[in-house]
């Protein structure tokens, strides 16, 4: 797996980062998703640098000129439910791209700290020899991305993967990196250094489903 940290080098994504973590500003929910979005606008402009380019011939008012395009069939899948404004975000600069949506959350069967991944839905075309991005946008421990990966698996073998993350903790990211096709990449805006007893980000945001949508049962 290949790892892009883009908050490594400064840029406006430090705004939009600081806000989702921000306490006053998060309780903003239109305010939040939108940052989101913005944040996935970011990811998708990064990561279509490693995509696969051809020429092509653009007729202007006044002539002829060559543009290279991305040539790559894109399946943009998001986990449902705090990967839909991080999709949008994406969707907004892959507009051709096809669309797949899969929910997992933690199941906690015996009301304590310890969970298991249920994977309950998933709508997707084949992604068979096609270009997957996987939009999430929290990497706690890395076992939702795990769980999605084994579900996929019946849609087809990508060609490439790339993996979209706002916020991730250096435990999830060594938890999946050697879980994934060698030609998957990581496009992390954030990385924190800590999970707590419940398996949640230190310092993280809190719960990205909840900000953006409201709390659930």
């Amino acid at each position: 797996m290949i790892i892009h940290h883009i908050q490594e080098k400064n840029s406006i994504l430090n705004k939009f980062i600081s806000e989702i973590r921000d306490v006053k500003i998060q309780k903003d929910s239109l305010r939040f998703r939108r940052n989101i979005e913005r944040i996935g606008e970011i990811l998708g402009y990064e990561l279509s640098k490693e995509l696969s380019y051809s020429s092509i011939s653009v007729e202007t008012p006044l002539g002829k000129k060559k543009e290279q395009l991305s040539k790559n069939d894109i399946v943009l899948c998001s986990i449902l439910r705090a990967g839909l404004p991080l999709h949008q975000g994406m969707l907004n600069y892959f507009d051709d791209a096809e669309n797949a949506f899969i929910s997992a959350y933690r199941h906690h069967p015996n009301n304590d700290a310890k969970f298991e991944i249920v994977v309950e839905y998933f709508a997707a075309p084949s992604i068979e020899n096609k270009t997957l991005l996987l939009a999430d946008p929290m990497l706690a421990t890395g076992q939702s991305l795990i769980a999605v990966l084994e579900a996929i698996k019946k849609y087809g073998t990508p060609k490439e993967i790339h993996i979209a993350v706002v916020i991730g903790s250096k435990d999830g990211i060594e938890f999946i990196k050697d879980k994934f096709p060698e030609n998957t990449h990581l496009w992390i805006a954030a990385i924190d250094d800590e999970l707590n007893s419940k398996g949640y980000i230190v310092p993280g945001l809190g719960d990205a489903g909840d900000l953006a949508f409201g709390t659930k049962l």
